[in-house]
């Protein structure tokens, strides 16, 4: 279930780019005593903002870990009303919090912001804690170039202290923080729906079982016992009917130079494990009808090495946070013909790291650029913009998040896709659809399970 593989994937593969070119040289190692004093453990600003509506991080939201196989959604925040609401009338009083694309939205059509007190939810286990600070000090980029992956850090934030000194730098560290930000160890979702909203209308396209683990995060594991693979995903896919029965298993890397994404797939009617042709990148996805490309779930999913990433610099804005409602909610009840309906969002102000990503010379993608906001505390993107060949804005990107104290985290909820000038658009997420509910749980899995020759074994022939 983990947000980069929501259903939408099948039949897809990961390849890895060849131009390669060097990248600058990292400054010195941060000091990684900062995370026990102005930083949190994970490398966000401990303090509020001037006028307090930031709050300081006291140690996010934390409860007890329950059992395992116990659903671990929680409600939260329900009584809480909004404290402001952004419509097309007041836009341009808040405008300096709006991202492009959230402007765009609100003009075009119609959409609504409401504005909720900011909570800092966002916490992780103490072995996370310390591995982050680890990595603080020994995690590297590869030298050929930051969007090629990164050796040295193991179980935490990969870089908790972002180094601005060079733009390429600090955004390379930005989308690894992202593409490995912490969830869990190990999750299961029994039924996570995809679907795509056409001329107002929702279609379920994928709805899989969803099993993950995330080796990277292994609270046994260690930085010399590392494979390489930050996540492990299997999916195994419960509707529609035209694609019951088929199955992906997803590698994704650390640095695919060493070891390049993988996807192996079982498709009705073969009865046979392959490998997944190289599809990769800015291919359409096959389950969203055209609107998305590959590269487009959760703001961007998967191999960086078609982009050289910059960062641009850190500010306040309004953003998806703590949605637990939409947790609890089904596609059909939240999905409006353009985006989530506003009684199932819940915005709030949080600090944000600016970044970009430009097309590496040589390279062709549908996106020439991107820019994307990822949250401070948690690493992963929640809005972003891709732009076409003519440098115009046409997709919209926006993730929600919520809160599992058990975990804990604050974790991606929905991934959704906006085609700007039709207006159509994917989501796909924990929630339900009509009578099935979505269930997640942390799971104990048989590293079998993650292994392509299991997978082949347990095929029809």
């Amino acid at each position: 279930m983990k947000r980069r593989d929501f259903g939408l994937l099948a039949g897809t593969s990961l390849a890895t780019a060849t131009v390669v070119r060097p990248a600058q040289a990292q400054s010195a190692a941060p000091d990684a005593t900062l995370l026990t004093t102005t930083l949190t453990p994970m490398g966000a600003e401990r303090a509020g903002n001037a006028d307090g509506s930031i709050p300081a991080w006291t140690g996010g939201l934390v409860s007890p870990p329950l059992p395992a196989n116990q659903d671990v959604k929680v409600h939260l925040f329900e009584d809480e009303q909004p404290l402001y609401t952004i419509d097309a009338s007041n836009m341009a009083q808040y405008a300096e919090l709006l991202t492009p694309a959230t402007q765009y939205q609100i003009t075009k059509f119609g959409m609504s912001v409401p504005v909720y007190k900011t909570h800092r939810t966002s916490a992780a286990p103490q072995y996370v804690y310390d591995n982050t600070a680890k990595n603080a000090v020994n995690a590297k980029l590869d030298p050929r170039g930051g969007r090629l992956g990164f050796t040295g850090a193991y179980g935490g934030k990969p870089f908790p202290i972002i180094d601005t000194s060079d733009p390429l730098i600090g955004g390379a560290q930005l989308i690894w923080n992202h593409l490995t930000a912490w969830f869990d160890y190990s999750d299961y979702s029994s039924f996570a729906p995809g679907c795509v909203v056409i001329n107002g209308q929702l279609i379920l396209v994928a709805a899989t079982a969803a099993s993950s683990i995330y080796p990277y995060y292994d609270p046994n594991g260690s930085l010399e016992t590392f494979d390489g693979y930050f996540s492990k995903g299997f999916y195994s896919y419960k509707a529609p009917g035209s694609v019951v029965g088929q199955e992906v298993l997803v590698w994704h890397s650390s640095n695919v130079t060493l070891n390049p994404d993988i996807v192996w797939t079982l498709l009705n009617g073969q009865g046979r494990v392959r490998k997944a042709p190289d599809q990769a990148y800015d291919d359409p996805n096959p389950s969203s009808n055209g609107i998305s490309s590959l590269d487009e779930s959760s703001g961007f999913y998967g191999n960086p090495s078609q982009y050289d990433w910059s960062v641009v610099g850190k500010r306040e804005m309004l953003i998806p946070y703590n949605c637990n409602k939409q947790v609890f909610s089904t596609m059909q009840e939240m999905a409006g013909p353009h985006f989530i309906k506003p009684e199932y969002m819940r915005w709030e102000k949080h600090r944000v790291w600016v970044f970009e990503a430009k097309l590496h010379p040589g390279i062709h993608n549908v996106n020439s650029r991107r820019t994307f906001y990822s949250d401070e505390d948690t690493g992963l993107i929640m809005l972003g913009e891709g732009y076409d060949g003519n440098d115009d804005m046409w997709k919209g990107y926006m993730n929600t998040n919520f809160c599992i104290p058990s975990v804990p985290g604050t974790v991606e909820a929905q991934t959704m896709t906006f085609q700007l000038q039709t207006g159509d658009w994917v989501i796909n997420g924990v929630c339900g659809y009509g009578d099935i509910n979505n269930e997640k749980f942390e799971m104990s899995f048989p590293p079998s399970l993650f292994e392509a020759q299991e997978m082949a074994a347990n095929a029809s022939f």
